[in-house]
């Protein structure tokens, strides 16, 4: 029950992404991309004061990509640059190892990606936008999925 749930939350996400557009004039932004699969990201963030004012992302990927780029900008627009990087953390702690990551009720959508760590070509897809968001937070303008 929870897995077809978590696989219409993707597919909405997919279908209908959240924050999709180019950000005018961003105060930093960062290319992604996964070679594997094509998948090709831009993030786009506008921090003020140490807050993420607002986030966008461009690009083409799958369904699992798109989504979680969408879903991503949902998670973390309106938080610190901190708290923003502790749910990459989180993100990717929970796509790539098996540990048990519980995320904060306004975040439990993303539990809808743990089923991605049993499908190891698909890790990537998932956390290509959260990489990505990583090097923009950082200061980098180009992502690593390793």
């Amino acid at each position: 029950m929870m897995r077809e749930l978590y696989q219409e939350v993707i597919l909405d996400h997919n279908k209908s992404p959240r924050n999709r557009r180019e950000m005018e004039h961003p105060t930093d932004h960062a290319d992604g991309h996964n070679p594997l699969c094509g998948d090709q990201i831009t993030v786009f963030l506008d921090i003020q004061n140490g807050l993420i004012h607002d986030v966008s992302f461009i690009g083409q990927g799958c369904a699992i990509s798109t989504a979680s780029a969408s879903m991503m900008t949902e998670a973390v627009k309106g938080k610190t640059t901190q708290e923003a990087q502790a749910i990459f953390d989180q993100f990717r702690r929970m796509a790539t190892t098996d540990d048990t990551v519980h995320f904060e009720d306004d975040l439990e959508r993303l539990q809808s990606f743990e089923g991605v760590r049993e499908l190891p070509v698909r890790i990537k897809c998932a956390t290509l936008p959260w990489h990505t968001l990583h090097a923009a937070l950082i200061g980098k303008n180009e992502a690593s999925t390793e």
